[in-house]
């Protein structure tokens, strides 16, 4: 068993964690692009973008690392790396990008957002692996004293992105950012990465 095994349900019945559905974010201010990813997403629109391998290396890559390099590499990526978490209760598995306070370590320290994307271009099919691997994560921490009262995940087709958030249960936000609207998706992420700012001191 793995993260990709789990369903909501199995989640609730495992750990406890409930799931609602609700707005997560209200004001989001809006973040104008950098030249640097004006130029990236304008190749996109010249390039036959239709797998999860291209969205993944055309459209969340650059959107991750123009976050990092605006917040001064405040975190680190990982992409395609393993979370051990809780193996015996199948909390353990590959996870397609992983964002950690940055602290100069090789191996992943700190998760403080999971990044899952979609599957079959099916959004929702990627909620349930997401709130896992946060679970996970909050597991991870929490075993290297590491507490974390909230933590945040996202899924994403490239084009539709949907936040998550894990405090005491889940909740699954009930509104849409797209990749049409970078500005806005910028906004939301920066919230995020501002409340880590001032949480982990």
């Amino acid at each position: 068993m793995s993260y990709t095994d789990f369903t909501l349900a199995r989640l609730e019945d495992k750990f406890g964690v409930k799931n609602q559905r609700k707005r997560l974010f209200d004001d989001v201010k809006r973040i104008e692009p950098s030249d640097w990813l004006k130029t990236e997403l304008l190749e996109i629109e010249e390039l036959p973008i239709r797998s999860e391998k291209a969205k993944s290396e055309w459209i969340v890559v650059p959107i991750l690392k123009e976050l990092r390099n605006r917040n001064e590499k405040y975190f680190t990526i990982y992409s395609g790396d393993i979370l051990i978490a809780d193996e015996e209760n199948g909390l353990k598995g590959e996870c397609d990008f992983i964002l950690a306070k940055e602290i100069g370590s090789f191996d992943i320290n700190l998760p403080i957002i999971q990044i899952v994307e979609a599957k079959k271009n099916d959004i929702d099919i990627g909620i349930p692996q997401c709130a896992a691997q946060m679970v996970g994560a909050k597991i991870f921490n929490d075993k290297r004293k590491a507490h974390l009262d909230v933590l945040y995940g996202c899924v994403t087709t490239g084009d539709d992105w949907i936040f998550l958030k894990l405090e005491n249960d889940l909740v699954i936000d009930t509104h849409k950012y797209y990749y049409g609207n970078i500005g806005e998706l910028l906004g939301v992420f920066q919230q995020i990465i501002d409340y880590y700012k001032q949480t982990l001191l």
